[in-house]
């Protein structure tokens, strides 16, 4: 297991829709023990796997001291009033800005041996839920922000030292 290098705003993986990854494909193993290792360390919620430059969809997570990963996740419900809640992005370090989640989601997906797998929940896991998958679908979460809030962002990301 390797703690891998975060992709940061402005690299084209991160812009790019992610390929399924074929059931019980063992050479995912890999990503799958890379994608848990970078997102164990403290203040990580969730990683995709563009965001550290591989292009197949899974995400990982660590919220509440539980940490797992999905592969091939399919957002397949949100539920609720979408709330303005703070987000930040480890592909946008530094910064939080409000956007607009549903309370409450809920993906599914495989594991590793291609078993059935539902994550759901509310809070900040229904965020990272919706927040990973965006990632997955090559979105970042600051296409979500209201116009205005954007433009504050893109103004404070292009003056960020790691720009």
């Amino acid at each position: 297991m390797t703690e891998r290098q975060i992709r940061l705003f402005g690299d084209p993986v991160l812009r790019s829709v992610c390929d399924p990854i074929a059931p019980g494909d063992r050479r995912v193993k890999g990503l799958i023990e890379d994608l848990l290792e970078t997102v164990r360390v403290p203040g990580r919620a969730g990683l995709a796997a563009n965001q550290i430059g591989v292009g197949l969809r899974a995400f990982s997570y660590n919220i509440d001291d539980v940490v797992g990963y999905v592969i091939n996740p399919v957002l397949v419900e949100t539920s609720g009033e979408p709330e303005l809640v703070e987000e930040g992005c480890l592909s946008v370090p530094g910064f939080y800005f409000p956007r607009r989640r549903y309370p409450s989601a809920r993906v599914t997906g495989i594991d590793l041996d291609g078993k059935p797998v539902e994550l759901g929940g509310d809070g900040v896991l229904a965020q990272a839920l919706q927040h990973e998958t965006d990632h997955l679908d090559g979105h970042l979460y600051i296409e979500g922000l209201d116009p205005e809030t954007k433009r504050e962002a893109m103004r404070a990301i292009r003056q960020a030292a790691w720009y």
